[in-house]
């Protein structure tokens, strides 16, 4: 009897210890904000150390040939509902906290179809998809939880934006307005929380936590850059004083993600974790945006079409992996998350939605080829790009960002040696202007877009041209709107809110 007793309670504690943890995958999906392409270490730069970035990108798949947005809004727009920007009418420019629109409420975000199956859903970071009413913000779109803010950036120590010629606080507990971190960092505040998210999460069902710090990108005048003190001290050794604080910046974003690796851990969710990392767009350069990125030897930055503007930071790391310690040289795009999320956990995206995003698991997990051969960048004001295989459509361009800028400007390491090789000049051909018509470059030989090649093959670059053009055609209005005074602080206590709302948070 005592026996019989005995392999109940066994049989029981296999069952019930089975159905305490959920069988499927742990979604951690870190974006960093504005991070140069050579700022990862490895992605060959030893100026500022990422040993915690760089240890989860080598034990896991690197996205060799991964592309976003230009800026932030439309990446994190396509990030969350696989459509591309020009899908939503978000290509134009990014929401300001004193601009009345967001992303379209009859879009289907990421979070909303995790949570039918069963997944804990977490926001901690940068919103930057709309505030101006409440329907648009966080924990209304999928969210069980959000600590963070929902403009485009904030002082990293006040947590205050400005709009207008008007500052206020933007820090948000789910609903409620979060007073009480004004002189702690952001960087590390998103870290912690995250941490607690993970040490607190009850197992029995998937979590998912989106992380969108705002880490690197610039604050609020007057000193745009900030780091803790001890951090700036880290980097005496640059000169540059821009350079050395986004230095600290990217180190503070770096510690934290190793605490948030150590704490999955910890908390024996590690194993059963897919955990991803992607860059919103291009890092700024050479004082471009307040900020000092690097993303030598690409061309251009953040806010243009050139790959130091679209070419960024990625990886996917997990012990679910098949081919962990590789690197996927695939095509791949910010939209592809959505289905690619999906297909690893197992579950189908409704029929009915135009993605422009594509399932890449099977090329993440087996190497196989990609869905996609093509990138639509982007189409705005007359300038835009276009990727077909290996060769890139450029019409150029909506502002003065379109040289290289050398990372050996700051700092060179003795040890950097270049990620990308560049291929030679060939002052035989004729430059890429905005008097150009359109310019086109080979990015097999070719990839820091030295060569305009329109010339010698005019039949794909008109073809290209005109996939271009039917896109745009097909495109959905911006969404923008003009600046709207009532949005101001000093009509809500203080503070950035929901303003076009009946009964705004005051």
């Amino acid at each position: 009897m005592g026996r019989t007793c005995l392999c109940l309670i066994l049989v029981l504690t296999i069952v019930l210890g089975t159905e305490a943890t959920s069988s499927k995958p742990n979604l951690i999906f870190i974006l960093a904000d504005d991070m140069g392409y050579t700022d990862a270490g490895f992605h060959g730069g030893d100026q500022i150390p990422t040993p915690h970035i760089d240890k989860l990108a080598h034990e896991g798949i690197i996205l060799d040939n991964y592309y976003t947005a230009m800026i932030c809004t439309p990446s994190r727009a396509a990030l969350l509902t696989g459509r591309h920007p020009m899908q939503l009418g978000l290509q134009h420019g990014v929401v300001f906290p004193d601009l009345p629109f967001g992303l379209g409420l009859n879009e289907t975000l990421l979070p909303q179809y995790l949570k039918k199956y069963g997944y804990a859903t977490h926001m901690v970071g940068k919103w930057h998809l709309g505030g101006h009413m409440l329907a648009y913000t966080p924990t209304k779109r999928g969210f069980d939880t959000h600590f963070g803010f929902w403009s485009d950036k904030t002082d990293y120590f006040s947590h205050n934006n400005t709009g207008g010629n008007q500052e206020g606080l933007d820090f948000w507990e789910n609903l409620k307005v979060a007073r009480g971190y004004n002189g702690s960092y952001g960087t590390e505040l998103f870290g912690n929380r995250a941490v607690d998210l993970v040490m607190s999460h009850n197992q029995s069902k998937p979590f998912f936590l989106y992380l969108p710090h705002q880490a690197v990108h610039n604050g609020i005048r007057p000193q745009f850059l900030k780091a803790p003190q001890e951090y700036l001290d880290k980097f005496s050794f640059i000169s540059h004083d821009g350079r050395r604080r986004y230095a600290a910046m990217l180190s503070v974003l770096d510690d934290t993600i190793g605490n948030l690796t150590a704490a999955l851990k910890k908390s024996g969710m590690y194993d059963n974790t897919i955990v991803m990392f992607s860059t919103d767009n291009g890092g700024p350069a050479d004082g471009f945006s307040q900020n000092y990125a690097s993303n030598w030897p690409l061309r251009g930055c953040k806010y243009t079409n050139w790959e130091g503007g679209v070419r960024a930071v990625s990886f996917i790391h997990s012990p679910l992996l098949k081919n962990p310690g590789t690197t996927s040289h695939h095509l791949m795009h910010i939209s592809d998350w959505l289905p690619t999320i999906m297909s690893a956990i197992d579950e189908k995206l409704p029929s009915d939605v135009d993605y422009y995003g594509v399932d890449q698991w099977p090329s993440i997990q087996f190497n196989t080829p990609s869905a996609r051969n093509e990138i639509m960048h982007n189409y705005d004001d007359g300038a835009g790009a276009i990727r077909f295989g290996n060769y890139k459509l450029v019409i150029c361009c909506t502002n003065n960002m379109n040289g290289w800028y050398p990372e050996e400007h700051f700092y060179i390491g003795a040890n950097q040696k270049p990620y990308i090789l560049c291929g030679e000049r060939n002052s035989s051909l004729p430059s890429c202007t905005s008097a150009d018509k359109y310019c086109l470059f080979d990015l097999a030989s070719d990839p820091c877009e030295y060569n305009n090649i329109a010339s010698l093959m005019p039949e794909l670059s008109e073809r290209l041209y005109s996939r271009l053009m039917m896109f745009d055609a097909a495109a959905q209005p911006p969404r923008n709107k003009p600046a709207d005074p009532a949005s101001y602080p000093d009509l809500h206590n203080g503070h950035w809110t929901d303003w076009l709302d009946q009964n705004p948070i005051n």
